[in-house]
């Protein structure tokens, strides 16, 4: 960890310094710059997500598998090179999938991601959340 970094983060933990203050701190450090857009005016700069996140939280003891904690952080170049593998899952297994989607309401078509196109889905997915929040789990789906 570079010296200016540790300072930055030092300054955090002290509570001298916000959470957003250290953030544009790192990012000026990072070469990411300031823009004098929205940051400027008080709100966060948006920023491609970098991973999609699953967590769940579930207590199945009932049923006899006991309490399930998953964590999962997925890269965004690891989606972007799975649409390039897209072509190779089993037209069976993506209408499954085209099904499953439309009953949940997301009018998609995983067929039709092409390369091209994947940036344009992943800006949206800034936005994206899902949360599910029943008497035995929680679940979050969302992008950060």
């Amino acid at each position: 960890m570079n010296e200016d970094r540790k300072r930055i983060l030092d300054l955090l933990a002290e509570g001298r310094i916000t959470a957003a203050e250290a953030e544009r701190l790192i990012a000026a450090l990072n070469g990411e710059g300031v823009s004098s857009g929205p940051a400027a005016a008080g709100e966060p700069a948006r920023r491609p997500p970098k991973f999609l996140r699953v967590v769940v939280d579930a207590d199945d003891t009932a049923s006899g598998y006991g309490r399930a904690k998953v964590n999962v952080r997925v890269p965004m170049q690891l989606l972007r090179a799975g649409v390039r593998l897209g072509g190779l899952i089993p037209r069976h297994a993506r209408e499954q999938v085209n099904e499953a989607l439309q009953e949940q309401g997301i009018d998609l078509d995983i067929g039709k991601i092409k390369p091209e196109n994947l940036e344009a889905l992943i800006e949206q997915l800034q936005d994206f959340s899902v949360d599910v929040d029943d008497e035995h789990a929680k679940v979050r789906v969302f992008c950060e």
